[in-house]
């Protein structure tokens, strides 16, 4: 072998090392990801914060390797705008974080602490409570299931006198190919010095991939059996915002 092939033979070796070597690197311990979406009616625990009319939402989450975790997320809104005469309070804005792990092979659990921020809401002048609210919650999970319960240490979205108030929810989700899975859901919203009521829905989720999912889901409540009456805000006209509906949804995760 000439010394020149010889030079060219060590520096294919070094170069091909060096991509190896590259190559094995760790995985950075944490995940950023971000997400944008559209939804035909925007439903918490079974109730429209729209008035049944479009929002506009959006989100960051940032997790770790040792189950960490933190997150923002936004959405446009109507319902204290809805709620009296020359309120505002146009967008929500959740500030999360908290911790996942595993009890056993298995069964995982997930505990932290949400925060609903309302920036510039004055339903105070309506209610008497800022509608900002803050709750810590602690999941139990078991092959598909998901049991979760939130307990607010605030007042309950401005209701006057609701501190300590809870909500419990049961979900699960279930592949069934093709990128289709069925999330069933039913929660107790507990309003203290108010009353309980019932949510429910059952979505059906495709992964189109690309970082695109659609959705489409059936939401309702009993709010109407358990309180003899329908869920309208003066702003929202003759709309029962706690009826059941069907809400469809795109969104993007980069």
């Amino acid at each position: 072998m000439s010394k020149k092939a010889g030079a060219l033979l060590t520096l294919l070796v070094a170069t091909g090392a060096a991509q190896a070597q590259a190559t094995a690197q760790p995985a950075p311990p944490y995940e950023l990801s971000y997400n944008v979406g559209l939804v035909s009616d925007y439903r918490y625990r079974g109730i429209s914060q729209t008035a049944k009319r479009p929002a506009l939402q959006g989100g960051v989450d940032l997790a770790h390797a040792s189950g960490l975790y933190a997150g923002l997320w936004a959405s446009t809104i109507r319902w204290i705008e809805d709620s009296g005469a020359d309120l505002r309070g146009p967008v929500e804005v959740d500030l999360y974080g908290g911790f996942k792990g595993s009890l056993s092979e298995g069964v995982g659990y997930d505990v932290g602490g949400l925060y609903y921020w309302y920036p510039n809401n004055d339903l105070k002048n309506l209610t008497g409570e800022n509608a900002n609210t803050f709750e810590l919650y602690g999941a139990l999970s078991a092959g598909p299931a998901t049991l979760k319960y939130s307990h607010a240490l605030t007042t309950l979205f401005g209701a006057p006198d609701s501190e300590n108030s809870g909500y419990l929810d049961l979900s699960a989700s279930f592949d069934i190919g093709n990128g289709f899975s069925v999330v069933p859901h039913v929660g107790w919203q507990r309003i203290r010095n108010f009353g309980t009521y019932r949510d429910y829905a059952i979505t059906l989720a495709k992964d189109f991939g690309e970082g695109f999912t659609g959705t489409a889901a059936v939401v309702g409540t009993n709010w109407d059996d358990r309180f003899g009456a329908s869920y309208t805000l003066p702003g929202s006209g003759s709309r029962d915002l706690a009826k059941s509906g069907v809400v469809v949804g795109l969104k993007k995760t980069f």
